[in-house]
């Protein structure tokens, strides 16, 4: 049994959510940039990665890392989730909404009272409670990181939003 913030977790279907080590890193960048070269989000450096290693969950199969996303923590009362990536023979069982959920009951762990997400597919979002929302109601994350990217004011992203409040607790085992 785990207690709730401890990892690994093993949550439906046997699926096992950790975090990331740095033996992680290399398919952590290569499974974003994967997806970054397609256009559906941010290249990260292997450098970043590291950087910001402690934000991310994992889902490995035989060892081998096939699912991530970050928690990255914006304010006091607010984190991205980020970088959020299944590679491409994985996709279809439901490994981006575990770790979405890892990262919501983190969120909520933390006492974070709001999670964003900067999407191409707003629709996944949805499923899980999200709300589309205005970037410019995300002052911190565009004056502090989106201003440095290639694509701004251009962006294309959808800004995907979720009260921590609204969404119910797990339960207690």
């Amino acid at each position: 049994m785990n207690v709730a913030g401890s990892y690994p977790l093993t949550v439906a279907g046997g699926v096992v959510v950790d975090r990331a080590t740095v033996g992680d890193v290399d398919a952590i960048a290569d499974l974003v940039n994967f997806w970054a070269e397609r256009g559906d989000m941010l290249p990260r450096t292997k450098g970043e990665t590291y950087e910001n290693l402690r934000d991310f969950f994992v889902i490995r199969e035989d060892g081998a890392v096939i699912a991530c996303g970050a928690l990255h923590i914006v304010w006091a009362d607010i984190a991205e989730l980020k970088s959020l990536a299944v590679s491409e023979q994985s996709q279809g069982h439901g490994y981006g909404t575990h770790l979405v959920r890892a990262c919501v009951d983190e969120g909520r762990r933390l006492g974070l009272d709001r999670l964003f997400a900067l999407t191409y597919r707003p629709e996944f979002f949805e499923r899980l409670g999200f709300a589309q929302a205005d970037v410019m109601a995300l002052p911190r994350k565009v004056w502090n990181e989106c201003y440095r990217c290639p694509k701004f004011p251009g962006c294309n992203e959808i800004a995907m939003t979720l009260e921590l409040a609204a969404v119910r607790a797990p339960a207690s085992d």
